[in-house]
């Protein structure tokens, strides 16, 4: 999986089609990220004790990475991978600058 935590990323498929976020967290078993503040749901918790109120929450959900696309300043870009001195370092493809 070519996304990760921090990264800035616009979302092309879904309810939140257009919007950018930043990357919160990066499922890599299940391909899935969940970006700030997009893709979310309200859950019903029920009270705890006797006499509370109980709560509805908003939450971020995660997004399939596919739904999602890399962005570099305001373009987006395609990532890939590049070794340099032994070292595998994360590449725009456009660009050819490390990310």
């Amino acid at each position: 999986m070519k996304i990760r935590k921090g990264d800035t990323v616009k979302i092309i498929a879904g309810k939140d089609k257009g919007k950018t976020g930043t990357v919160l967290t990066a499922h890599i078993s299940t391909d899935q990220v969940t970006i700030e503040g997009m893709n979310v749901v309200k859950r019903h918790k029920k009270n705890k004790q006797t006499r509370s109120a109980g709560q509805i929450i908003e939450i971020s959900k995660p997004i399939h990475v596919s739904n999602v696309a890399l962005m570099e300043g305001d373009k987006i870009v395609r990532a890939g991978y590049e070794m340099k001195d032994g070292k595998k370092t994360r590449i725009s493809r456009a660009s050819r600058k490390a990310i």
